[in-house]
Formats: C-alpha cells, structure tokens, sequence
C-alpha cells in the first residue's frame, strides 16, 4: 500500500469519527407528519414483539386491552442520558420520530374487576368482567365434606378463579383470548347477563347468560361483532378447568375423576390419568368430572371435527388437596358464518343420572353404573328399586337393608338349587374318596377321572350344578360394586357408626399409613370380612378336595379371600361394605333354613343310592362325549409314554 492509500484511509476515519461525534449532541426532535423517517421502537403490550415503525400501536392497559377514550402513559427512555420522559397520548394512534430510544407503555392505573352475580334456587354464578367468562360456580343444595362434618351453612363450590375459558381468534398473525379483555355487562338481571368484550379493533365476542329455576344449566350464547367472514374458520373455544375437592377421601376423588365426551353417531368415551387425544368425530357434549360433580359443556349441533380440536386430562402433584384434576378442551364451534350465534349451555350439577337423563343426550352415561349386563341390572333392576324404597321416606341404612332382603328372596330358589347340589356332592363324597384309594397312582388318573364320571351319570349328581347358580348371582354382586359408590344418595347421609355411606367408616384413626391399609379402621369392611369368612367355612365341609395331583386345594385358596377384602374394602364407601355385609349374613341364614327345614340328606342318600341301582339311561350330551374322547386321548397318550 502506497502513501496516498493510507492518507486516504486515514482522512475517511478522521470524518466519521467528527460525524458521529457531532451526530451524538443532537435532540432528538418530534415529527407528527412523517411515519416513514421515524426509528420509533416499540413493544406489544401482549406479544413484546418489537414494532421499528413510527406508529404507535393502540394504547392498552396493563392487562392489555386497547383504550379508547382515556389518556395513556408512555414512557420515552433516552439511550445516553438513561433519562425517562412521559409522553401522554390522547389519541388511539400517534406518530413520533425519535432516534436512539426505546418507547414502552408506563404504568397505568387497573381497571377494578366488577363481578355480577346471578342466583336461582339451584345455582350461584359469578360473572367476572376479566373475560366476561364464569369465575365461581355455588351448589346451594350442597356442600362439601368439611362443612357438613363442622356444619356450617355454606354451598359448596364446584369451580373458582383457577378455572377459565375464552374464545380463541386472530387479528392479523396474533392469536388472542377473549379472556385476556375486559368486559362490559348488560341486561343485567337476577337470573342473566349479557358481557361484551371491549376491543378497539372493533372485533367483539359477547356472551349471554341466563339461568332458570329448577335447572342446574346455565343458557350459554356466544355470538361475534367486527369479525370478517374469512375471520370465522378462525375462531374456537378452548377451556381450562380445576374441580374443586368436595369428599372426604381425595385419593378417591381423584381414582375416579375423569374427562368424559361423546360422539353424536356413537356412546360416550373418557379419559383418565395424563391423557390428551384429538376429537375424531362431531363430538355432542365434554364433561369434567369428579366423584360426585360435574361441569359439562353442551351443544345442540355438536362441535365439528378439526384439527384443532382436542381433550386432555393431567394428573396434580399429590400436595395439592384444593383440585383433583386439570381438564382441558379445544373445540371448534362450527360456525360457517360470522352472523352465525352459537347456542351451548354449561351444566354446573350433581352426577344424579335421573336429571342428566333429562337432557336426552346421552350425558347421564357419566354415572358410572358399569358397562354391559352389570348396567343393565343397575339402570332397570336395582337402582330403580332402591328409589323406590328411599321414596318410602325410610333413612339410607334401611333402604339398603330392604333391598338386600328383597333380592335376596328373589334368588332364594338359586340358593336353593345351589345348596342342594353341594348337600348331594356331600353325600357322594365317601364314594369319590374310595375312588381315590382305588387309583392312587399318578398313572392311572385318567381312569380314576372316567370311574368318578360314570359315578355322577349313575347317580345323577353333576359336579357342576353348583357352578350354575353363584354364576347367576355374580352379575348382581358385581352391578352392586358400581351402583353404590357412584349413588349420590349416600353422600353424607349418617347410619349407625358411619357419619357419611359414600365414604369409609373410622373407628380409629392412626397416625401413620400402613401400606395396601390406609390410616384407619373401617368397621364394616371388618364385618363383611368376617361374615365372608363364616360362609366360607359353613361350605367347606361340602367342598370337594382335588382329585388330581398337583391341583391346587380350593378349600384353602377360599379362605384367603377374607383376609384380602379387608385390605381391598377399607377405603371403600361404607354402604357398600355395609351391603356385603348384610347380603353374606342373610345367604348364611336362608342356607342354614334350607339344611334346617327343606334339605334331607338322609332322602338324597336314598334317592342317589336308588339311581345307582335303577339307572336312567341318557343320552349322552356333546359336552360329555367331547370330555370322554378328550380322557380317551390323554389315556392312550400315557400308555405310549
């Protein structure tokens, strides 16, 4: 490089460094007619996105809604002096030219939250002006565990501020929630109220309630202002809910918590534990249920299949004992045209499945009274029956008393078939034993199999008679397990011991935890375990042993399901250990009146002694023919080993 060159070089420093120097003790000035000299830096209220053009974006609040006639603070900050200047804006848009700054919206006063509060004789429901969404929702007909047990006369509250919704939609590339806007309330009544969202776009959502007596739903209309058309495959409603804990036993509360949906072409689903999945049909209804509460969001015409819409449940850290669950949905509302008003309604109420059935929708399937047969017997046998006798005016106790009897005159013939069969296999016993002595060897038990079923063709006893009747009984046993924990009838209704039938009876409390046991003592799972354990040992002695080696002794494997059910039951409602309890206790009375006054065995001795003596020759059924070709085959198996 030559001397020119450097000269050059150095003179062209030398004029940047007196420019920039000069440049810097300039004022930054104001210019209110020119938008594209300006280097005004702004940030989004809602976004902090970064807007580098001379025009203010709308003035908001610090909750971010745009104002529209009050003033706005805007703080000027000057990136070499560090000074702030306040700038107050009485426009909704402003242009400014100034260099080097940052401008930034300053601290504005908060709009004070306004709640309305609609009331009929069911419901209290609070509306928030922050979203003009349901901010508390009061059951006046109820309350939770720990105001019954102090007495105080509070409703209980099923949802609260933790719980929100809002309708999703966009103004240019920004997604926004109506929940992030204040609301104006009007047609303000006891039992409505219309809210509609302050937007100086002039995009507006407006929701509408209404509430009517003896109803737990609440009218839900949305229906939308300033939206373009191309505006509407935008829109969605999404929610976020936390039910309350209401019961004794959280634990439980949260087991059985679930978010349930349905499909209009089919029945109902749910989910439970950490779940989300995408709503694959046009889905009728969404519920958010707990143990005996629900909020359910309705629809007419049902929320279409997008994919947008979906429903997911999570499981909360074990410490919170305020909530049992978090529920979530995004919904697409169907709305083909921008005029279009969407009619839904919120359900806030009990899971009592004679009112859900009210609504015709399927929604009284979140009852959970089992599936299949067990439902069946539930939904037109037993649970129809004990309305019946609570209709009666008689307490919980003693309506679960009455049932239990009642079924069980109806299934006394069962028993007595059932009781019968053991009474014959009882007196053909010595007989099976002495076919014991007579094959003792391992080889000859296909033999020993074959002696002992051309015993029970001559004596026309079958082995499986007794098998017949319990599996008749068991649907009932198993419909009886679903209908009383989910029957809201027993919530805190008192009998003897027990202070509350839908949840565990303590008689003493400890303070520890034993695992698989609990903290506490249930009374009457102990009664219905040692009641199971009396039934099992008066039928023990009408057992009969293993015939074959290595097969497992029936008589003992029984007696450890007693033991089992204590740790099973113990955080069970007590109406159903209750029922357990008194349905074994009144079997063990109908079979020893059986033994005592109908069953002879000296007669069945006879009569089987006569058949082996006068056998009936039958014909042979496809069963036993398969059963003798199957010892047939085993046999010939065993000579060639």
């Amino acid at each position: 490089m030559d001397k020119r060159s450097i000269l050059g070089l150095l003179i062209i420093g030398a004029i940047l460094l007196i420019f920039s120097i000069f440049n810097s003790n300039q004022q930054p000035e104001k210019n209110t007619t020119s938008a594209q000299d300006s280097t005004v830096q702004t940030t989004d209220a809602q976004t902090d996105k970064p807007v580098t053009n001379g025009t203010l974006v709308p003035k908001r609040d610090s909750l971010g809604n745009q104002l529209i006639d009050s003033l706005d603070r805007w703080v000027y900050t000057d990136t070499l002096t560090g000074r702030d200047t306040f700038i107050v804006l009485t426009q909704t848009t402003e242009t400014i030219q100034i260099d080097s700054a940052k401008l930034k919206l300053g601290s504005t006063p908060n709009n004070p939250e306004e709640l309305v509060r609609l009331e009929n004789d069911l419901l209290i429901i609070e509306l928030t002006n922050k979203g003009g969404k349901i901010k508390n929702v009061f059951l006046k007909k109820f309350k939770t565990y720990d105001a019954f047990v102090t007495e105080k006369a509070e409703p209980l509250q099923l949802i609260d501020s933790a719980s929100t919704y809002a309708i999703e939609f966009f103004e240019g590339d920004i997604k926004r929630h109506s929940d992030d806007y204040t609301f104006r309330f009007t047609d303000v009544s006891a039992t409505g109220a219309t809210a509609e969202m302050l937007n100086s776009t002039g995009r507006k959502v407006q929701f509408k309630y209404s509430l009517t007596e003896g109803k737990y739903d609440v009218d839900f209309q949305v229906s939308f202002k300033g939206f373009s058309e191309a505006d509407a495959k935008s829109i969605s409603f999404r929610s976020d809910f936390k039910l309350r804990a209401t019961e004794k036993y959280l634990p439980n509360e949260k087991q059985v918590a679930a978010l349930f949906f349905k499909y209009n072409e089919e029945s109902y689903d749910y989910l439970q534990g950490n779940q989300w999945m995408p709503l694959e049909q046009t889905t009728q209804w969404v519920a958010f249920k707990q143990s005996y509460f629900a909020a359910i969001l309705m629809s007419q015409t049902g929320f279409p299949r997008t994919e947008k819409s979906k429903i997911s449940i999570k499981d909360l850290p074990e410490t919170d004992s305020t909530y049992v669950k978090q529920y979530k949905s995004t919904l697409d509302l169907g709305i083909t045209s921008i005029n279009n008003t969407v009619d839904l309604k919120w359900y806030f109420g009990p899971n009592d499945y004679d009112i859900l059935a009210t609504y015709e929708n399927g929604s009284e399937d979140i009852v959970d009274l089992g599936w299949g047969l067990f439902r069946w017997i539930n939904v037109y046998a037993m649970r129809p029956m004990f309305k019946f006798f609570i209709g009666w005016g008689m307490g919980i106790g003693m309506a679960i008393l009455l049932l239990t009897i009642v079924w069980k005159l109806i299934l006394s013939p069962v028993n007595y078939k059932m009781y019968k069969s053991s009474a014959m296999m009882k007196v053909l016993k010595p007989e099976i034993d002495e076919l014991g002595k007579k094959f003792p060897k391992k080889e000859d038990a296909v033999k020993k199999q074959q002696a002992m079923m051309a015993l029970y063709r001559e004596t026309g006893v079958s082995p499986f008679a007794g098998c017949i009747p319990m599996l008749i009984q068991m649907p009932i046993l198993f419909a009886i397990f679903r209908l009383f924990p989910s029957s809201l009838e027993l919530r805190q209704k008192p009998f003897l011991w027990a202070e509350d039938l839908s949840s565990y009876d303590s008689i003493l409390n400890f303070s520890f935890n034993i695992p698989f046991y609990g903290d506490h003592i249930s009374l009457f799972t102990l009664l219905m375990s040692g009641t199971t354990l009396l039934y099992t040992w008066y039928n023990s002695a009408n057992m009969q042993q293993p015939t074959q080696e290595g097969m497992p002794n029936l008589k003992y494997i029984m007696y450890i399901f007693p033991f089992l059910m204590i740790f099973f039951f113990n955080n069970f409602s007590a109406g159903l250990s209750y029922y357990y309890f008194i349905s074994t206790l009144i079997t063990i009375v109908i079979m020893w009146a059986i033994k005592r006054f109908i069953i002879d065995e000296v007669k069945i001795h006879a009569q089987i002694q006569a058949n082996k003596a006068n056998p009936v020759k039958k014909e042979k059924s496809k069963f036993a023919q398969r059963l003798e070709e199957a010892q047939r085959l085993q046999a010939e198996r065993s000579k060639k080993k």
